[in-house]
């Protein structure tokens, strides 16, 4: 009798499912040139799920953009015709019980969640899928597929369980049943993108999913900024952020000075400070598989260069982003006394940031990467900090030349 009642409340569960799924199928072939785009995160802190919608409506595609919407996106995005955002509410965790227990609960509900909105869209051609986060994504994102009869695209920016793994361990219960299912419902998609050739090669040895390595192409709002919107953004931010104010009054009262430009009052000319401090800029969403230790550890051997009587400028340090892990860094940073680096940490608007990048800085990432043996290290310097350091000393505006020589002697490379 219970075996029979289980059957018929399975029945009565997918039915309407398998219903919907069929008219999703009829209606499919009528949306060919549709795409379902879907994200669990915030769309304004995925630009590269921007990029991709950006691009399929280029040529020709209608999208629909699932995501969370805590951030705005750029204005491209949100006024073209052809893109369309869907926010999803973020469901937060039970504050009851194991955290096993309560991570399990938040999964079952993010899956229905994430199933009751895909099935209640207009069926696509594609499902666009941006892992990580894969859980529960991927696993619904086939269901969903496997019902409406469309093909499932993965763009593969990383391994869920191996950030997962940063916090709980690698060999965590967990962690060890996140890599089982990213394995089994990763292989299942019908198309891959990844972001590096490394990535492309670990996904065909290790898991025998064949990936095509898409890189990231900056959107046609990356472009050098011109010098009078540079100066303007630098005030912009010198209102809240001290870094980008000036370090002396202009002679004249009536000229409008940043730590980086000056404008004059009477020609209303902005031009570049000579003796202006260095810049550097780095984006992160600020979680464990983006290790700003590393930053942190260069731009220390940095101050001490300077302290021991190195003919360096001095620095401002830019960490922009949301995420978990920015109050902790954000101590750690304090902790610092930098005498001539200044860090801060401002949350960028999705048109400022471009325009700060468009001043040509140095560029910075404290994603994780693996070393193999035999590589070379700079006289006195971790390999690590040799990265983080040719970044600064390479690209960073140098406007006295006092760093060339500097650059010089460091790239003595001596075998590990």
């Amino acid at each position: 009798m219970a075996a029979s009642c289980l059957v018929l409340l399975a029945v009565c569960l997918l039915l309407p499912l398998l219903l919907l799924g069929g008219w999703k199928r009829w209606r499919r072939g009528r949306a060919a040139r549709h795409v379902v785009a879907v994200v669990l995160g915030d769309v304004g802190r995925s630009p590269r799920m921007q990029y991709h919608a950006l691009s399929l409506a280029m040529h020709g595609f209608s999208v629909t953009l699932l995501g969370f919407c805590n951030s705005k996106p750029h204005d491209e995005l949100l006024q073209n015709n052809r893109i369309q955002i869907v926010g999803l509410t973020e469901l937060q965790s039970l504050a009851v019980g194991p955290r096993v227990f309560q991570y399990g609960v938040k999964v079952v509900f993010q899956a229905m969640y994430l199933l009751w909105k895909l099935m209640w869209r207009e069926p696509g051609a594609y499902i666009f899928l941006q892992n990580p986060p894969g859980l529960p994504s991927i696993a619904v994102c086939w269901f969903v597929g496997c019902l409406c009869g469309s093909k499932l695209v993965i763009d593969w920016h990383n391994y869920g369980y191996s950030i997962m793994g940063l916090v709980h361990g690698p060999n965590h219960p967990l962690v060890l049943l996140a890599k089982w299912y990213e394995k089994f419902f990763g292989r299942l998609s019908h198309l891959n993108l990844c972001v590096t050739n490394a990535m492309r090669e670990d996904l065909a040895d290790n898991w025998h999913i064949r990936a095509v390595t898409v890189y990231d192409k900056p959107a046609s709002f990356f472009k050098e900024t011109p010098l009078d919107l540079q100066h303007r953004l630098f005030m912009k931010l010198g209102s809240t952020h001290s870094p980008f104010r000036a370090r002396s009054e202009p002679e004249d009262p009536v000229t409008e000075r940043s730590a980086f430009t000056e404008r004059d009052a009477g020609s209303g000319l902005v031009t570049r400070l000579r003796e202006r401090p260095a810049l550097l800029v780095s984006s992160t969403s600020w979680t464990e598989d983006e290790d700003f230790s590393i930053l942190l550890a260069a731009l220390e051997k940095f101050e001490q260069l300077t302290l021991d009587g190195h003919n360096l400028p001095s620095l401002v340090c830019v960490i922009t982003g949301k995420g978990p892990l920015r109050e902790y860094y954000s101590r750690l940073i304090h902790q610092k006394h930098f005498q001539h680096i200044q860090v801060c940490t401002p949350w960028l608007e999705a048109e400022d940031y471009p325009l700060l990048l468009g001043e040509r800085p140095a560029g910075s990432s404290g994603r994780r990467r693996g070393l193999k043996q035999g590589e070379q290290r700079w006289t006195g310097c971790t390999f690590s900090e040799k990265v983080a350091l040719e970044m600064l000393f390479s690209n960073f505006p140098d406007p006295a030349g006092k760093l060339n020589q500097f650059q010089k002697n460091l790239r003595e490379p001596q075998q590990l």
